[in-house]
């Protein structure tokens, strides 16, 4: 079986060559950059399956080089970082990040991370559904593209997966814990503002007033629910 190559995008030679090591001893084929120019080199010449990313680089923000990654891919990225405010979290994953680690942590821990978002991100099984269409919005899964009357829609990773759930359960309620679960993870603790933020952007996306909505209904303190078939004016 092919092993699955990890990109770690990180300066500090200290954390970047152990925690390497520690992927390989893990089954993982590591690859390293010390700055954001030759992340982004190496990120488009060897497809890895995973980023880490720190988001403090000699030649950047980190942030930015997710913002240039996710312009043209869907491939995991978990964000390594020093700062601890929640407003740093929102950000990076509002921008398309799959997780956030903060400095320090230990090489299980983060590898544990690692595995975890492998598994949500994983192709769809043999069987599921990859084509959802509810009225004029259609989310294709094979392609990751997602379109409203024709028109693409240009939407994060946080976003796509939160129009995925809400979708394959159109008509019927989806609560705020079971998107979180799903989204992002079980041992998911942060604020629930996360979750707040990425359904605004999803909704102006859609073109959605919350005081009037078209396509995603709030059931104040419990969830959401998105327009059955047919329900949408």
């Amino acid at each position: 079986m092919n092993r699955r190559t990890i990109l770690l995008i990180e300066d500090e030679q200290a954390i970047a060559e152990p925690l390497a090591e520690a992927l390989a001893r893990e089954g993982f084929e590591a690859l390293i950059a010390a700055t954001a120019a030759e992340g982004m080199r190496q990120f488009q010449t060897s497809t890895p399956d995973l980023v880490l990313l720190d988001v403090m680089l000699p030649d950047g923000d980190g942030r930015d080089l997710l913002r240039e990654i996710r312009a043209s891919s869907h491939t995991p990225v978990v964000m390594l970082t020093a700062r601890g405010e929640e407003v740093d979290r929102v950000l990076g994953l509002e921008l398309g990040a799959d997780d956030y680690v903060t400095k320090p942590f230990s090489a299980a821990e983060l590898i544990a991370r690692v595995r975890a978002v492998l598994r949500r991100t994983a192709d769809s099984p043999a069987g599921e559904q990859t084509l959802l269409v509810v009225d004029d919005v259609r989310l294709d899964l094979d392609t990751h593209l997602a379109s409203k009357s024709g028109e693409q829609l240009d939407l994060t990773v946080k976003e796509f997966e939160l129009l995925r759930v809400l979708l394959s359960r159109a008509g019927k309620l989806v609560r705020r814990e079971e998107l979180v679960r799903e989204v992002w993870d079980s041992n998911w603790f942060g604020s629930t503002k996360t979750l707040d933020v990425h359904m605004s952007a999803l909704r102006k996306k859609l073109g959605d007033d919350p005081a009037d909505p078209i396509y995603i209904h709030t059931v104040r303190g419990v969830g959401f629910r998105f327009a059955g078939p047919g329900e949408g004016r």
